[in-house]
C-alpha cells in the first residue's frame, strides 16, 4: 500500500477513490487533484512509480494544509 499524508491507500482502487481514504478528501477534492496533477482518474495506486506517490500529498498540503490531520480524540 501506498501512504500518502499518513493514510495507508489501497493499490487496488482507483486514484479518485483511493484519495478519498484520506481525512478530508472527498470525491470533489480527489478529482481535482488528479485533474490538477495529470493523473488518470482510473489509474491505480500500484500503478503509480514510486517517485509519483508523494506528488499528491504534496499537492494536497498546498491546496488545504488541515488535510490528512487526524480527529480529535474524545
Amino acid at each position: 500500500m501506498a501512504r500518502v499524508v499518513g493514510v495507508d491507500i489501497p493499490n487496488n482502487k482507483r486514484m479518485d477513490i483511493a484519495l478519498t481514504y484520506i481525512l478530508g478528501v472527498g470525491r470533489k477534492t480527489a478529482a481535482k487533484v488528479c485533474a490538477d496533477l495529470g493523473l488518470d482518474p482510473a489509474l491505480t495506486a500500484s500503478d503509480l512509480p514510486a517517485a509519483q506517490v508523494t506528488v499528491p500529498a504534496n499537492h494536497l498540503h498546498a491546496y488545504n494544509p488541515l488535510v490528512g490531520h487526524s480527529r480529535p480524540r474524545p
